[in-house]
């Protein structure tokens, strides 16, 4: 029986196993994070304490993200992300244990956070380089589209969860879960087929230091372009938990209720988005561009939107699109960097995210305390569509100087083949 076009990367055994175990992973992290931000708050009765907590883990990926996708390009992918894990579920054990003895300070909470951050700072790159051994050039942009969606979906369901674990285990209960889960991508990756994993080729002796990595990156035009829209976007165009809130207990007065009904929303929008973008065969730059232009335009929009309806309506195609921009941009991230270079080229991927969402929350929280939610909208996504339309004319440009240029340094038999790759 023919497999779907959508499911296609279903065919590959290893993926499978890489797909359920991500599933559950992915639940369990969310269990965690409620958890967690419950605890803080309990202890704290302060929001900008769970801020700091989230904080906590996203400055390592700044940091240590180049180490990491060194790492990443050196050592065995594989190996690494085993590594990984075990560590993670450690620190979840441990976070389960200092629950259970009832704190009163959040010293130790803090602690496990920026720890956590810097496990994922260090494996996230060979996380993201595995996964394309795991499925292979042919199906990656499938593969990370139905990561997307089980991604959505792993987060709703851990959610769920922990709503239902904390009341009848307690918060402990929803951190040993999370240790658990992880024992779930290790048992998979031990079931893994060796011979059927698209291994990538490491980084020679000459090319395995940071310097390297950034060099390379600086050097191509076409990542610049895209990692300076995806900061855009992920910053002032990305961060609708805080907008959504303050919408919804302002000018539209929907209050907590109406906030929980758009994040429902903008939750079945993203699997919405994953839906589409694994149905497709390829994601060119070109979808980049008109899906970055159609979710500035929508922002810009939503400002106007005078009910809490039609607001949320304007949330599922952001959120849809939100996820094709993340799957094309991670796509064209492995598929256009070379194998010994892909660990650090990830890595800058990651550190742009986490950059724009350290800078987009607090900028978009002070436009909506000053401007209001609706010019925060409206200013934002102004920014965004301008941020869109000069991604374009840059690709623009590059397409029209690159293959000319590389053509010239390539025999002739070798130039059509390259710039039929750029189109």
């Amino acid at each position: 029986m023919a497999i779907p076009v959508m499911l296609r990367s279903m065919r590959h055994h290893n993926y499978r196993l890489w797909a359920t175990a991500d599933f559950v992973s992915v639940t369990g992290t969310w269990m965690q994070v409620l958890a967690m931000n419950w605890l803080i708050l309990s202890i704290t009765h302060s929001a900008t304490s769970v801020g700091l907590g989230l904080v906590l883990q996203a400055l390592p990926t700044m940091l240590l993200g180049p180490w990491g996708g060194v790492i990443a390009d050196r050592l065995p992918a594989r190996h690494v992300v085993a590594a990984g894990q075990i560590a993670q579920a450690a620190l979840s054990a441990v976070l389960a244990v200092i629950a259970a003895g009832d704190p009163t300070g959040t010293g130790g909470l803090y602690a496990i956070s920026l720890a956590s951050g810097m496990v994922t700072a260090t494996t996230s790159p060979a996380l993201g380089r595995f996964g394309a051994e795991v499925v292979g050039p042919e199906d990656l942009s499938n593969g990370l589209a139905l990561g997307s969606v089980l991604s959505s979906g792993g987060r709703i369901l851990g959610m769920s969860l922990a709503g239902v674990i904390i009341p009848l285990a307690g918060v402990p209960g929803a951190f040993a879960a999370n240790a658990v889960s992880f024992l779930g991508v290790l048992l998979a990756i031990a079931l893994m087929r060796t011979r059927e994993l698209h291994v990538l080729p490491p980084a020679k002796p000459g090319e395995r230091g940071i310097v390297a990595g950034f060099r390379y990156v600086l050097g191509s035009p076409r990542l610049l372009i895209m990692f300076g829209l995806a900061f855009a976007l992920g910053s002032l165009g990305r961060n609708y938990q805080v907008t959504m809130a303050a919408m919804s207990e302002g000018p539209l007065h929907g209050g907590a209720g109406g906030y929980g009904a758009l994040s429902v929303l903008f939750a079945v929008g993203t699997v919405l988005g994953g839906v589409y973008a694994a149905s497709r065969v390829r994601l060119p730059l070109r979808l980049l561009l008109i899906t970055a232009t159609v979710c500035s335009a929508g922002q810009l929009l939503s400002g106007f939107a005078p009910s809490l309806a039609l607001f949320g309506a304007a949330m599922l195609p952001i959120a849809a699109g939100a996820v094709v921009l993340d799957t094309t941009v991670a796509t064209r991230v492995q598929m256009d960097s070379p194998g010994h270079l892909r660990g650090r080229v990830i890595a800058a991927q990651g550190m742009v995210g986490a950059a724009s969402g350290a800078v987009g929350g607090p900028a978009l929280g002070a436009l909506c305390d000053t401007l209001g939610p609706r010019a925060a909208l409206m200013l934002a996504g102004t920014a965004c569509l301008a941020v869109a339309l000069a991604a374009a004319y840059g690709f623009a440009r590059v397409r029209r100087t690159r293959p000319a240029t590389a053509a010239a340094a390539l025999a002739p038999a070798q130039a059509p083949a390259l710039v039929a790759a750029e189109a």
